[in-house]
């Protein structure tokens, strides 16, 4: 009992709530998005870079915020098993997650590397991290365990860290961080850390994107209801400082890519659930 009423001081004392903020609708999105997945920006482009998910074309696109798709990147010789998130370096490389796994059953887990990507014309050549959990013991994982999911992660001096989906049988809401080497290879992702976004484990607290700003002092956490801000942390140790915890207003869709377009201003899109819901892209402040 003691130690259960630590760790829920900790959790309260290390996270704070927002006012509610606007979330201004940008753009609608081309049918070429319908299930976009997760967004970037690099230095040097004016475009939002997006991906699509499971069994889409494995193609990263460029669009303005006008939601015009300018320029198509292929990646050749790699399938899109489940691509879900996208991360950037300093040195121009961009990074494709293909670590989708709601079952926790997937046995070929891997994260593309394609480096100097805005030099790339219409093709582009990926080297490839191969990966698994170094804590997953089944495939599929059991019913109560199904935590070996990303759809969320981010870059940061020489490592990738990724964010799980917590797809667990009564899920109590925990999201474990992991770290795999930022390099082309075989790898186990080591567990470094965990953090219990809410207490139902309900849809609405799947972590569904993540990014992290250029200056490498705030990441965010999406999922289709809240934005968390990860600040004042130290090293890699990314909950043990300030978590801020915004509400989407409106309701809630499918929102499953984030990025900052600047230190206090986030890019949100989602992903189309009917003729009417879904496929835009939005701004959010995070002041």
């Amino acid at each position: 009992m003691k130690k259960l009423s630590l760790i829920l001081l900790f959790f309260l004392s290390t996270l704070t709530y927002a006012q509610e903020n606007t979330l201004k609708t940008l753009a609608h999105l081309p049918e070429h998005l319908q299930e976009i997945s997760g967004i970037e920006i690099l230095e040097g482009s004016p475009l939002i870079w997006a991906i699509n998910d499971s069994g889409n074309s494995s193609v990263v696109y460029g669009f303005n915020t006008d939601g015009e798709i300018v320029k198509e990147v292929e990646i050749e010789d790699v399938h899109n098993i489940d691509w879900e998130d996208l991360a950037i370096d300093k040195k121009g490389t961009l990074y494709i997650g293909d670590f989708g796994n709601n079952e926790s059953d997937r046995e070929d887990l891997a994260i593309y590397i394609v480096k100097d990507f805005l030099d790339q014309e219409e093709k582009a050549q990926a080297e490839k991290i191969e990966f698994s959990f170094e804590d997953q013991e089944n495939f599929p994982a059991k019913k109560d365990n199904r935590n070996f999911g990303s759809e969320a992660f981010i870059y940061k001096d020489g490592n990738l860290y990724l964010f799980t989906k917590n797809r667990s049988k009564n899920p109590d809401g925990t999201v474990n961080l992991y770290q795999i080497p930022a390099k082309a290879g075989k790898y186990k992702a080591k567990k470094i850390g965990s953090y219990q976004t809410c207490d139902s484990g309900s849809h609405e607290c799947w972590i569904t994107a993540a990014s992290i700003s250029e200056d490498q002092k705030s990441i965010v956490l999406l999922s289709e209801k809240y934005v968390w801000k990860l600040t004042d942390f130290t090293a890699n140790n990314f909950f043990n400082g300030k978590i801020t915890q915004y509400e989407l207003p409106g309701k809630s869709t499918q929102k499953e890519s984030i990025c900052f377009k600047d230190k206090n201003t986030v890019y949100i899109a989602d992903e189309q659930e009917s003729k009417k819901k879904g496929r835009n892209l939005y701004e959010f402040s995070l002041k």
